[in-house]
């Protein structure tokens, strides 16, 4: 068996496009929603900092669909622990009107709730006492199309995933056509990998992993990442310790 990939601890280069706000880096368009007024024009001052970032609007609870429809963010920043609507109600209206990525930003979260929200379309979790750092590149993560959770709170709810799997692991029942090389891919997409990644520790081409990947979607009919390991797990596709 091959030995585990590491996680990377530097910052996922910019995306090359079009010029933004400087030179060789492409503008992500973000929108902010909480209901702390204070919260919002600070956080909209320290993204602001950052060339890449730019904040197409900011608002309450009341006005979060309005806002995502007018401004058509790349990146939208949702409180969690809003009254009414809660979060959960919200990502349920964000889920079934559009596909804006969106980022929870929170003071806490249990990893029942984390599930719960990616099933809603979540690309990441943020905790509000993290470093800015770390949110800087989890909202560039999430543009890229990757999914974005603190790497220990990661492991634990792929392990939550997985645990009925632990206890009573049966072979699926369909394998989709899925080649081994395949199989491989899609359990480094569930361990969180990026293209490159999975790339360097494969010892093959990005180009050839991207290859694999839509050969991927097309058999399993998913149509990101994100789909693609929750569909995996449900399916039986990996196991925590491939």
């Amino acid at each position: 068996m091959r030995p585990p990939m590491q996680m990377p601890t530097s910052a996922v280069p910019l995306l090359p496009g079009p010029t933004g706000k400087s030179l060789g880096t492409q503008t992500i368009r973000i929108a902010i929603a909480d209901d702390h007024t204070l919260f919002r024009e600070g956080l909209r001052t320290l993204l602001e900092q950052q060339p890449d970032f730019e904040v197409v609007g900011t608002t309450d609870v009341n006005a979060i669909l309005r806002l995502v429809e007018k401004a058509r963010p790349d990146v939208l920043l949702l409180d969690f622990r809003m009254p009414h609507p809660t979060g959960f109600e919200t990502l349920r209206a964000l889920h079934d009107a559009n596909s804006v990525r969106t980022i929870l930003l929170t003071g806490a979260i249990d990893k029942s709730q984390i599930i719960e929200a990616l099933q809603l379309g979540v690309r990441g979790v943020v905790l509000k006492s993290s470093a800015s750092d770390l949110l800087f590149k989890g909202i560039r993560r999430v543009r890229a199309g990757e999914l974005w959770i603190g790497r220990e709170t990661v492991t634990d709810v792929i392990t939550l995933l997985c645990r009925p799997l632990e206890e009573s692991f049966v072979p699926p029942a369909k394998d989709f056509g899925l080649s081994p090389r395949e199989r491989e891919i899609v359990a480094a997409i569930v361990a969180g990998y990026t293209n490159g990644e999975i790339a360097k520790s494969l010892k093959i081409g990005e180009q050839t992993v991207k290859h694999h990947l839509t050969n991927i979607f097309r058999k399993t009919e998913v149509s990101n990442r994100l789909e693609l390991a929750l569909f995996a797990i449900n399916r039986r596709l990996v196991r925590e310790d491939a």
